[in-house]
């Protein structure tokens, strides 16, 4: 009994095979970021490129109308005899201006409104977070239908919309950041030392917030295209003869059986191009704690 005693005492604690260590950080893969860049250069390109073939996406040849994908007509012809790949090219165009305009314009609002709601407080934050939540209260397609039915076709009321409704996601990101980063020790010595509002916004409360900027400006983006699309779709968006993805797919909806390929373009172009923008929006590896 004490010989067994005493084996036990002295038994190892420590468990034979240590546990294999996890992945690190650039271990990781990064093919999803790889694919989505690829993808978005190609796009990039098709609207470009496009735009240099020679081929006007308004001029109508009805004796080639519905034509099949060929060595004239690369993608095929629509029912008016325009080539598919010319208006493709000038929906890429249009509909990402109009994306990253709105995008752009939105990511300035919200940012300087969510400085001013967090250095200020009081009524003006008060009356801005007011503001942020009457307008998400209502689906953010919504508002875009409501404020683009003012002006059918026109691209400002296209614009209006959309920054109407994107500036609320980057108001409360920069409000909720910047007013933890504006209480913390840095501001305060910051403050104490005499340095003003521009410096210490620009040395300590934005740096932090570039990353995650960038990232909800994609994701914007993303939902701008859509949204431009779906306006398009339901027949409140850009006019004809402009070439918009949208507007495309409802053209070739009653040829659907007869051309198949020209409903078929201006869908998967919708989907990999929104695709591309929304896995662009993911965390980095190196960014993940």
């Amino acid at each position: 009994m004490k010989h067994l005693h005493r084996s036990t005492a002295t038994a190892p604690t420590t468990p034979a095979f240590p546990p294999a260590p996890g992945p690190q950080p650039w271990q990781q893969p990064r093919r999803p970021l790889g694919i989505a860049a690829l993808v978005l250069l190609a796009v990039l390109l098709l609207g470009l490129l496009t735009a240099w073939r020679g081929y006007d996406p308004a001029i109508q040849h009805l004796d080639h109308a519905l034509a099949a994908p060929g060595a004239t007509h690369w993608l095929g012809t629509d029912h008016l005899g325009r080539d598919l790949l010319a208006r493709l090219g000038q929906a890429v165009r249009v509909s990402l201006w109009l994306a990253l305009g709105s995008a752009l314009l939105a990511v300035g609002l919200g940012t300087l409104l969510g400085l001013w709601a967090a250095w200020y407080g009081g009524w003006a934050d008060r009356t801005l977070c007011l503001c942020a939540d009457g307008v998400a209260a209502i689906p953010g397609l919504l508002w875009v239908l409501l404020v683009a039915a003012l002006a059918p076709g026109q691209k400002w009321a296209l614009y209006s919309g959309l920054v109407l409704t994107a500036w609320v996601e980057f108001f409360r990101l920069v409000r909720s950041r910047a007013s933890l980063t504006l209480a913390g020790d840095a501001v305060q010595a910051g403050r104490l030392l005499g340095f003003g509002a521009p410096y210490l916004l620009r040395w300590h409360v934005l740096p932090p917030l570039r990353a995650d900027l960038v990232r909800l400006w994609s994701y914007a983006v993303a939902n701008a295209v859509l949204a431009v699309a779906a306006l398009g779709f339901v027949g409140v968006g850009l006019r004809p003869p402009t070439a918009e993805l949208g507007l495309m797919m409802t053209e070739a909806l009653p040829y659907y059986d007869e051309a198949p390929w020209l409903l078929a373009a201006p869908v998967l172009l919708l989907v990999a191009e929104v695709a591309a923008l929304q896995s662009a929006t993911g965390l980095h590896p190196k960014d993940t704690p």
